[in-house]
């Protein structure tokens, strides 16, 4: 699907407004120093979602960066949030208390070591494996019953190497062509999940 695609299936959908039916977060960390790094993953999905919807990302609300936007024909809060990565739950519970959204409507986006770069893999639920930002969703908001696509970044480079120093290490030039196609097939997978439609988004994409 082009660009152009979505913007027509944009404006034939539901107008924009209302409240927002599902939260498309994409977790990472802020601040510059952080920009582009594997650990940013799902800060980087979001921004490939605000290219194509024509959305900025840039209103401060739940201690977050949101915007409202029509994705598969829903309403969306879409947010990055300005937590840091370990408090992440913080600001996905607040906008899930004020716009009472089920825990089942969160689709959170994020970057997974135990899958090399180029690939995504989607789970309606699941555990944290380790990973900070969903374990303090699933603190936060009491439930692990959420809908997340997790985009590979690929596995330490040997066993001794610090796990902190990779994941908030910067993509290869390679891993960042593989990445590409990764980024496009995001805001498609969304769609999808958001419609209710998870089992084909797992069939095309995983």
């Amino acid at each position: 699907m082009s660009i152009w695609d979505i913007f027509d299936r944009i404006s034939k959908d539901t107008p924009q407004g209302g409240k927002p039916e599902f939260i498309i977060v994409g977790l990472g960390n802020p601040g510059i120093d952080y920009e582009r790094t594997r650990h940013n993953a799902g800060f980087m999905a979001m921004s490939v979602i605000e290219e194509k919807l024509g959305v900025s990302v840039d209103t401060y609300k739940f201690k977050a960066k949101t915007a409202t936007a029509q994705v598969g024909g829903k309403q969306c809060l879409l947010m990055k949030p300005e937590t840091f990565m370990n408090l992440s739950g913080e600001a996905v519970s607040q906008a899930m208390n004020f716009y009472k959204i089920p825990i089942e409507n969160v689709l959170v986006i994020f970057d997974d070591i135990s899958l090399e770069p180029g690939t995504m893999r989607i789970r309606r639920k699941g555990s944290a494996g380790g990973h900070n930002g969903l374990k303090s969703i699933i603190e936060c908001c009491g439930s692990e019953d959420f809908p997340r696509i997790k985009i590979g970044v690929g596995k330490k480079p040997r066993p001794d190497y610090d796990l902190a120093d990779w994941v908030l290490g910067k993509f290869s030039e390679e891993d960042k062509k593989k990445l590409a196609e990764v980024f496009e097939n995001i805001l498609p997978a969304a769609e999808l999940i958001v419609q209710g439609k998870t089992s084909e988004a797992m069939n095309k994409f995983n």
